[in-house]
C-alpha cells in the first residue's frame, strides 16, 4: 500500500506541470501588457521597455515558465504585479476562507445528500420520491451565481435576516454554503438512490431480512457499505467542484478568498497571483483524488488485496 501511495503522489507532479504550463501559455498569449498595467496609461515607452526587461517578459515563453517554476520549487511564488506584495503572503491570508467555504459545503453535501438518497431508495416511487425528483431537477438547473443573487435579494434586501457579504459570522456563511452545496445535493442524492436501489435488491439483503434483522441495521451495516464506491467517487469529484465553484460564490458574496483574488488578478493580468492560485487549487484537487482512491481500498477488501502484499507462509516442518 505504501508503494501505491508513493506512486500516486509522484503522479501529481506531471499533472501540476501540465496544468501550470497550459495556464501559463494561455496567459502569455492573451492580450494585455503587464508592464502597462503596472505603470499605468501615462507611462513612457522607455519606462515600459525597462519594466518588461525587469520582469523578464522579453524572454521566450518557455524560459519564463521554467524560471517561474524554478522559483516555485525554491518556495518563491513571486510578487504581485498590482499590489507589490509577496504572493505567498496574499494567499496565506485568503486561503483559509476558501478552505472553510469549500470543505464546509462538502460537509453539507455529505450530511444532506446521503441520508436523502437512502430515504429516496427506501421509498421508491412514492409521493416523496416523485416530488424530490422534480425538486432536484429544478435545483440542478439553477446556476450558483443566480441562486446566490436570489438569496441575497430575499434574505438580505427584503427580509434583512442574513448579511449579504463576507464570511465573518455563522449567519454570513449560510447563503454561500447553500449556494455551493446545491449542485452536490442534487447529484449525490440521485446517485446514492440509484446505488442503494441496486444493493437492496441483492439476495443477501433478502436473506438478512428473512432472518429478522432490523431493516435500519440492514441498511447501515450491509447495504450502505456496499453502495459506497460510486458515492465516494462522486464525493471526490464534488471536492473539485467546491474548490472551483468558490471562485464564483466568493465574487457574488464579496468573500475575501482565493477565488475572488484570482478573479481580480485575471482582470489585471497578474500572472504570479493567477499561477499561484492555480497551483494551490490543482494540489488540493489532486490530493482529493488520491484520498478517493485510498477510500476504495478501505471500503472494499477486494480492492485492498490488490495493493497489500500477502504474508509469506512459513514452510512446513519436514516429517520425521
Amino acid at each position: 500500500m505504501s508503494k501505491y501511495i508513493l506512486s500516486r503522489l509522484l503522479q501529481i507532479i506531471p499533472v501540476l506541470i501540465g496544468v501550470t504550463f497550459l495556464v501559463f501559455a494561455l496567459l502569455s498569449l492573451s492580450p494585455g501588457d503587464p508592464a502597462q498595467m503596472i505603470l499605468g496609461v501615462g507611462a513612457k515607452p522607455e519606462e515600459l521597455a525597462m519594466m518588461r526587461e525587469q520582469l523578464g517578459l522579453n524572454d521566450p515563453m518557455i524560459v519564463q515558465y521554467l524560471r517561474y517554476m524554478g522559483n516555485v520549487v525554491s518556495g518563491d511564488f513571486g510578487t504581485s504585479y498590482t499590489t507589490k506584495q509577496p504572493v505567498l503572503k496574499m494567499m496565506s491570508i485568503r486561503l483559509p476562507n476558501t478552505l472553510l467555504l469549500s470543505f464546509g459545503s462538502l460537509f453539507l453535501i455529505l450530511i444532506v445528500s446521503i441520508p436523502l438518497g437512502i430515504m429516496l431508495a427506501v421509498n421508491q416511487n412514492s409521493v416523496f420520491d416523485n416530488v424530490m425528483r422534480v425538486v432536484t431537477l429544478v435545483l440542478a438547473a439553477m446556476p450558483g451565481f443566480w441562486l446566490g443573487l436570489m438569496l441575497i435579494i430575499l434574505f438580505s434586501v427584503k427580509l434583512g435576516w442574513l448579511p449579504s457579504n463576507g464570511l465573518e459570522s455563522v449567519q454570513a456563511s449560510i447563503m454561500p454554503l447553500i449556494c455551493l452545496s446545491v449542485a452536490g445535493w442534487t447529484t449525490n442524492s440521485r446517485l446514492t438512490r440509484a446505488s442503494m436501489l441496486d444493493v437492496i435488491r441483492q439476495d443477501y439483503i433478502r436473506t438478512a431480512r428473512a432472518k429478522g434483522l432490523p431493516y435500519g441495521r440492514i441498511l447501515r451495516k450491509h447495504a450502505l457499505k456496499n453502495a459506497m464506491l460510486p458515492i465516494v467517487t462522486s464525493v471526490g469529484m464534488a471536492i473539485g467542484q467546491c474548490v472551483g465553484g468558490s471562485v464564483i460564490i466568493e465574487t457574488v458574496f464579496g468573500i475575501n478568498g482565493l477565488g475572488k483574488l484570482m478573479v481580480d488578478a485575471l482582470r489585471q493580468k497578474d500572472i504570479p497571483t493567477i499561477m499561484s492560485g492555480v497551483i494551490i487549487a490543482a494540489v488540493i484537487i489532486a490530493l482529493a483524488n488520491l484520498l478517493t482512491d485510498l477510500s476504495y481500498a478501505v471500503i472494499d477488501p477486494r480492492i485492498r488485496s490488490n495493493y497489500v502484499k500477502p504474508k509469506a507462509q512459513k514452510p512446513k516442518e519436514a516429517r520425521a
